[in-house]
């Protein structure tokens, strides 16, 4: 009931989100499938009997986290913000004597007093969840600028596109350095699934060369917008990048366009993207095409 009162406020300000998760029987599904995730652990609030809030975290395998644990969209829900701090400080100690040091928690971008909660633990803004309708963006294409389909013929540019983006954040103020495959991999990945009919890829072109790309797909291809943070029958700016020397002349704005566009031609009935806040082409190009935030990846480094 917690979880589902949560969801509900939640909806209030973000209507596209599902309704599914309104129902306590299905938050109860979101809820006992997270308890069942290996390894999770975390803590419950009482109040005269009555439960008045939880947080429940679970590792994720991939080394690319550290040592992790991770409360997602269904792992936390408080009837007072303060209470977060109670239940982190609990479910935490174990985590720590674990050697779990890296935590991350998905928090509901509205509710500004348990981000606030949140932050007092130490925590910043990692990452940021956002949606908008599927309705064409208010845009203009700049001059000397366009944008059409991918073909083969563009797998070699598409594959220097794909390094673009780790590269640029492992540059400041993001410093965030994950592992990075060859020019030669990332051909041979476009050459084995360039025709896969789930995504959709679009080039930006300036002066006859590829400057640009992104990809479109459906939300269910995700692995990062799962349970409440997943709306049903939405589409996805799943990717996008531009090569460094034609930044900030509205290639990213234009390819996003292209990509919502296409949600709109597909029939979804929202489209929702993700990126670092720390990335700040990103962060102030997609809410220029009319996203709006819905959760926040709050993150904390215990270490000294």
């Amino acid at each position: 009931m917690l979880l589902a009162n949560r969801h509900r406020r939640h909806r209030a300000t973000q209507p596209l989100l599902s309704a599914r998760f309104e129902d306590a029987a299905t938050a109860l599904a979101e809820l006992t499938a997270a308890y069942q995730t290996p390894d999770a652990s975390g803590a419950v609030a009482y109040r005269a009997g009555v439960t008045v809030g939880f947080v429940l975290g679970a590792p994720k395998p991939s080394p690319l986290w550290g040592p992790n644990i991770w409360v997602e969209a269904a792992g936390l829900a408080v009837v007072d913000p303060e209470l977060i701090r109670d239940l982190y400080a609990a479910a935490a100690a174990r985590w720590v004597d674990e050697g779990r040091t890296a935590h991350y928690v998905v928090v509901p971008a509205h509710d500004a007093e348990l981000v606030q909660a949140w932050f007092r633990l130490g925590f910043g803004q990692q990452h940021a969840h956002a949606i908008r309708p599927a309705a064409p963006p208010a845009t203009v294409m700049p001059a000397g600028l366009s944008v059409r389909r991918a073909s083969r013929v563009d797998i070699p540019a598409l594959a220097q596109l794909d390094r673009e983006l780790p590269l640029h954040h492992a540059q400041s103020p993001t410093f965030s350095a994950g592992p990075m495959g060859t020019l030669e991999e990332s051909v041979a990945e476009w050459e084995a699934d360039f025709d896969d009919p789930a995504y959709t890829t679009f080039v930006a072109e300036a002066d006859g060369r590829v400057i640009g790309s992104a990809i479109g797909c459906a939300l269910e291809k995700s692995s990062t917008h799962l349970s409440l943070a997943r709306p049903e029958h939405a589409g996805f700016l799943g990717f996008a990048a531009v090569l460094p020397h034609a930044r900030g002349a509205g290639a990213g704005r234009a390819l996003g366009t292209a990509v919502i566009d296409w949600a709109v031609s597909a029939g979804f009935d929202s489209v929702v993207t993700d990126w670092r806040v720390t990335n700040l082409l990103s962060s102030r190009a997609w809410p220029a095409l009319g996203f709006t935030e819905t959760f926040l990846r709050l993150h904390r480094l215990i270490r000294y």
